[in-house]
């Protein structure tokens, strides 16, 4: 009875079977794992994303930094820049922040903002943006195009002399990765009106008098040679860098056909270097431009004083935009007005931005 008991029943034994048994599907299935295995394919998840999907979860954090540190911004001074009177603006926060606004806007109680273009206009019409703005126009249009020039000469040097190469670069690369209100100082001694500063003494070696470069009762030019030559200093490294880059790009074929040929450098230079170096041209005079529009700290650093002394006995002999914009905003009921002169900026850096688009389409080559 006991071995009787033991033994499966034939109903049990079908039972295990049938489960046991693989379906048409699954041994279908196996048989692709089987072959992918043997070709070194792998097993694929049901679950995919697509390559926009991935693309789109790869830029979520630069997304983030972008929206919060430059849209937001950008259309929080838009916003502001329309608020004629900022005085409603109370309580603990940053006047930049948009819920202080928003919040005085649903509130009766609170002054009325009086949403309108006041602020472009007073910014328009106020002498002393008009003074800033030709300032800064002055010191873009004699320095950019100065820069670009040496910057791009001394990279062609740079690139042609081999012995103690990369002596000059480190050299010419300097103020590049110095502090810009360090560079201010070291010029401010350089260019000292006490006896022996070294440029007055370098003007003694060829019988000129000394001058007075960066005091308060220094002549207007004075004090703009001073800040062309600090500007060009400053900016050369960046730039020889990006034209150095370009020439080790240009095949060298180019230039032993033109010698063949009996070209001089200077033949070369204008019909085969420049035209190759295009692409980098207008890239750095984009930048260049942009950059120099937005001057600030390069001029203060070299009067001292602060951060509102731009030279001159008034200290805003040569006071830029962005200085400008930067003084009217330290009086809370003008912060429209600040907003209205950054957008004023803005909108004269896209329109020379899309003119130098326009012009280069022709003359660059990619």
């Amino acid at each position: 009875m006991a071995e009787v008991a033991k033994k499966p029943s034939k109903l049990a034994t079908e039972l295990r079977y049938l489960r046991a048994k693989p379906s048409a599907e699954q041994r279908e299935q196996s048989t692709q794992d089987i072959l992918k295995m043997k070709l070194g394919v792998k097993r694929t998840s049901r679950f995919q994303l697509g390559e926009s999907a991935k693309a789109w979860i790869a830029l979520i954090p630069a997304m983030f930094f972008l929206i919060v540190f430059m849209i937001y911004p950008i259309l929080n001074t838009f916003i502001m820049s329309f608020m004629e009177n900022f005085t409603f603006v109370g309580g603990s926060g940053s006047s930049f922040a948009i819920t202080n606004y928003i919040a005085a806007l649903n509130n009766p109680r609170t002054t009325d903002p009086s949403i309108g273009l006041g602020n472009y206009l007073s910014v328009l019409k106020d002498s002393e943006f008009q003074q800033s703005l030709l300032n800064t126009a002055l010191m873009v249009i004699v320095s950019v195009p100065l820069t670009i020039l040496i910057a791009l000469l001394l990279a062609v040097v740079l690139n042609s002399i081999k012995p103690l190469r990369s002596f000059f670069q480190t050299v010419f690369f300097l103020p590049y990765v110095t502090n810009t209100i360090a560079l201010g100082m070291v010029f401010r001694v350089i260019f000292s009106s006490s006896s022996g500063g070294l440029f007055n003494t370098m003007l003694g070696w060829f019988g000129l008098s000394p001058q007075a470069w960066l005091t308060a009762s220094a002549n207007r030019w004075n004090m703009f040679f001073v800040i062309v030559v600090y500007a060009i200093w400053n900016g050369l490294a960046f730039k020889i860098l990006v034209f150095q880059s370009g020439l080790a790009s240009i095949d060298k074929q180019y230039y032993d056909a033109a010698k063949i040929d009996g070209a001089n450098r200077a033949t070369i230079f204008r019909r085969i270097t420049v035209p190759l170096l295009s692409p980098e041209l207008l890239y750095i005079t984009i930048t260049s431009f942009i950059g120099s529009f937005k001057a600030y700290t390069q001029v203060i650093s070299l009067y001292g004083g602060g951060a509102y002394n731009f030279g001159g006995s008034t200290g805003k002999e040569w006071e830029t935009v962005v200085g400008y914009i930067y003084s009217v905003m330290q009086d809370p009921s003008k912060v429209g007005r600040a907003a209205a002169g950054s957008f004023v900026l803005l909108a004269i850096i896209l329109l020379i931005t899309l003119v130098q688009m326009v012009v280069s389409k022709r003359r660059v080559h990619f």
